[in-house]
């Protein structure tokens, strides 16, 4: 496809994962690396039924267990060829990991971090901020591999590139480039199986020098 510009533009689909029963019991499950649910698992299958994902040319994943589920349940047909990106793992919730908040009420580290907006570092964890750099680093290197596959003629321009990753990779990810979008980090939040489908001029793909400043989703929806 092509932009009212000529360029050729490529599909973007981010999808969080099934759910876990971390998600069910709605704890902070970080780098605890947790498998897919029964639950879950029948909530992607009804999905894929529902026919809601675009067929992909090409999946990316974090490399913990629910991503790679959900991507072998998603795009079976792809799954032998799936490119992991060890830098979109989900941020390390540190002493809050593995814990809701019925458990952390009272918890004075836990009431601080809540009444400064949920950023800033977890105790013993990982900074957001910190966190957000290496998910867009790790999207700059998908990107890059999709820009060597396009010139050695293994990917073709106008692709759709699938990202099967977490709730705050996506997160980070639409807040540095949805553009004109909702804005901050927790407006993009979504819920499990579900993400955005954006659109991305491949000129930045041409040069990548422009990833850090012009490029922008346009337009983007959630599904």
């Amino acid at each position: 496809m092509r932009d009212r510009t000529g360029y050729k533009v490529m599909e973007l689909v981010f999808i969080r994962h099934g759910k876990t029963n971390g998600n069910i019991q709605s704890r902070y499950i970080g780098s605890t690396d947790e498998e897919l649910c029964q639950e879950g698992i029948n909530g992607l299958t009804d999905n894929v039924y529902k026919n809601i994902y675009p067929p992909a040319d090409i999946i990316f994943a974090s490399p913990m267990k629910r991503c790679i589920q959900t991507a072998g349940i998603l795009y079976p047909g792809l799954y032998k060829k799936l490119h992991i990106i060890d830098g979109f793992r989900e941020i390390d919730f540190g002493r809050f990991e593995g814990k809701n908040y019925l458990e952390l009420n009272g918890d004075i580290e836990y009431q601080e971090w809540v009444n400064g907006g949920g950023i800033g570092k977890f105790p013993d964890g990982e900074d957001r901020g910190m966190f957000s750099e290496r998910c867009i680093s790790a999207f700059k290197e998908a990107l890059l591999i999709c820009h060597r596959l396009i010139q050695d003629g293994e990917l073709k321009e106008d692709a759709t590139v699938s990202f099967i990753v977490h709730g705050g990779t996506i997160m980070s990810i639409m807040e540095a480039y949805a553009g004109e979008g909702k804005g901050s980090y927790f407006n993009y939040q979504c819920s499990n199986g579900h993400g955005y489908i954006c659109s991305l001029d491949i000129c930045y793909l041409e040069d990548m020098k422009n990833m850090e400043s012009g490029l922008v989703f346009s337009p983007y929806k959630e599904f």
